[in-house]
């Protein structure tokens, strides 16, 4: 699989609460459960975020998955010993993603790993790896970059982890990673329907352990996503505004408002989304924003930046 994932990330990582950063690295947890839809296949590191876990919450977790196991004949699961805080931890392979009701119909799967839908959308891990020395670092909100110096670091320390019960998730199209996503599941059967499995009084105490454990933190997740989306935006109107500018200036038009009015309308695009971009001219509209230059000036073709940071902003 590719190591470049989609809207550019090279080397994307998730800051994740303990204990489920470390259930994650160590195999165990096997689905991550999110508000919004995996943007990325391949490669994810995983870093643990700086609050210290309650023992209540590490109990409830660790209850949770001996009981999920326990219906698929694992019995014997071997925890982390701690849940270190502000750490890079390791990574996983993240090679799909569905919604909570599609994976807990999805019978090429097992019992237990359908019992971890506990989310809207379910992202399926695979190939743990953890850092044999986890190192400090500060974490950030949504997916995000690991700086270079960190992810050269990071790679180089890296082992193989042996999950109680490997997994491997069954992609629509082998030669599409994207092809396993929201909705590809009930697509392929649609006659597919949640069963309900008969549940212990013990597994039913666990799932409603994790979900309440989960719950303190679903509503910062998704504003932490909704934080990250509107960055990368302002980040994208400004590399947008900057190759404008220069666009402008060595197009040498007449009018002498010209360049500031083609920023304008960049900004207004992003924030209002009142102006157009046309790929098959190259050239940028916006309604009653930019004045005239005169009927033979033009753009000239978007760069590729420019052109990736347009498609960027479609998909976000």
């Amino acid at each position: 699989m590719t190591e470049r994932n989609s809207w550019n990330y090279r080397n994307p990582c998730l800051t994740m609460h303990q204990p489920w950063a470390s259930l994650l690295v160590y195999g165990i947890k096997r689905i991550e459960g999110r508000s919004w839809p995996a943007p990325i296949r391949g490669r994810l590191w995983i870093h643990a975020a700086s609050k210290v876990p309650d023992e209540a919450t590490v109990k409830a977790m660790e209850e949770f998955y001996k009981e999920i196991y326990a219906v698929d004949g694992i019995y014997d699961l071997k925890f982390p010993e701690n849940y270190p805080v502000s750490r890079l931890l390791g990574c996983v392979q993240v090679v799909g993603c569905s919604k909570r009701e599609e994976l807990a119909c999805w019978k090429e799967v097992s019992e237990g790993v359908r019992l971890e839908a506990l989310t809207d959308f379910c992202w399926l891990c695979e190939q743990p790896q953890k850092l044999l020395v986890p190192f400090e670092m500060r974490g950030n909100q949504g997916v995000y970059d690991l700086e270079r110096k960190i992810y050269e670091a990071a790679v180089r320390g890296l082992a193989p982890v042996e999950s109680p019960l490997p997994i491997k998730f069954p992609l629509p199209n082998p030669r599409n990673p994207f092809s396993l996503k929201p909705g590809s599941i009930f697509a392929r059967f649609p006659e597919s329907k949640a069963t309900e499995m008969e549940k212990s009084s013990t597994l039913s105490s666990a799932i409603a352990g994790a979900q309440a454990a989960a719950t303190q933190f679903s509503k910062k997740d998704q504003s932490s996503h909704n934080d990250a989306i509107q960055n990368r935006n302002i980040i994208n109107a400004k590399r947008i505004g900057q190759f404008e500018s220069k666009s402008w200036e060595n197009n040498k038009s007449p009018a002498g408002n010209f360049n500031k009015g083609s920023n304008r309308g960049t900004q207004l695009f992003v924030k209002q989304g009142q102006s157009s971009y046309s790929e098959h001219d190259g050239r940028i509209s916006s309604h009653n924003q930019l004045p005239r230059a005169g009927s033979n000036q033009h753009l000239r073709p978007p760069s590729k930046i420019f052109t990736d940071a347009m498609r960027e902003l479609r998909l976000s």
